[in-house]
């Protein structure tokens, strides 16, 4: 079984190496990194379409490429590798993916890059920044690794995992929970600030706390110690609404005539 391992925060990342490390032991698996050169959080699913990419090897022995963390599974699933990975694992990231971070995560564009090439995918990143615990996060992320190979999941229809991981020591995390996204309140006001030539540059605000933390979302899940683990899709259709907007449009239509 061959792993393709990639992250949004750069190939030098300790979440990244912790992950790798956790996973290149397991019996009959062969695992590869392919990791943005430079930290890209936010790139959520963007490809670089108007220059060049470039793949080196740095000296850790990880591939990184001068894009986005998309672009990178992209490289490695067109070309790069010369084989087609079983699965993608993207992490494990310096910060929380819960909520609408999933639709500006680079760390979950990573992984749904190789999920829309019909390959099983996971999202993993820490719920905290600074990286304390990482080995017990890596070492639940080997677990769940583990039970989906052990159930036999990989091979079969592709599926794309976003998991968040309390800093928690490995005896301290709790069970491993399927829930769904919360949601977050507005992001917090733009930083702006005067440059040494005299004008305003801004900067994007953190992000805002949690306005739908309730039981079965995962801000409720990993606020209680436990391991959010949420299935995710790619089709953004409003089903509930087609059918409202069939009889709008049907409205502004001009008349047939006859």
């Amino acid at each position: 079984m061959k792993i393709l391992i990639s992250n949004d925060d750069g190939y030098r990342a300790p979440g990244l190496a912790a992950l790798h490390e956790a996973l290149k032991d397991l019996a009959g698996v062969e695992v590869e990194v392919v990791a943005p050169e430079h930290n890209n959080s936010a790139k959520s699913n963007a490809l670089t379409l108007h220059s060049p990419l470039y793949v080196q090897e740095g000296g850790n022995g990880f591939r990184y490429v001068n894009g986005t963390p998309a672009d990178c599974v992209h490289v490695a699933l067109t070309g790069l590798l010369g084989y087609r990975p079983d699965l993608v694992v993207s992490g494990i990231n310096n910060g929380a993916n819960m909520g609408d971070d999933t639709i500006y995560s680079g760390t979950v564009g990573a992984a749904m890059e190789g999920y829309l090439f019909g390959i099983p995918a996971i999202a993993f990143s820490q719920t905290e920044k600074g990286w304390s615990h990482i080995d017990a996060a890596a070492r639940k992320a080997r677990d769940l690794v583990q039970h989906v190979i052990a159930q036999q999941l990989v091979g079969g229809p592709p599926f794309l995992l976003n998991v968040n991981i309390p800093n928690r020591a490995y005896g301290e995390l709790g069970a491993f929970e399927v829930c769904r996204l919360g949601r977050r309140h507005a992001a917090e006001k733009v930083i702006a600030q005067t440059d040494p030539r005299g004008e305003t540059m801004y900067w994007i605000g953190s992000a805002g706390a949690a306005k739908d933390g309730a039981d079965g979302t995962d801000f409720h899940a990993t606020a209680q110690g436990r391991v959010s683990v949420t299935p995710l899709q790619v089709d953004l259709t409003d089903h509930d609404g087609l059918q409202a907007w069939r009889q709008i449009a049907g409205r502004l239509a001009p008349a047939e005539r006859g």
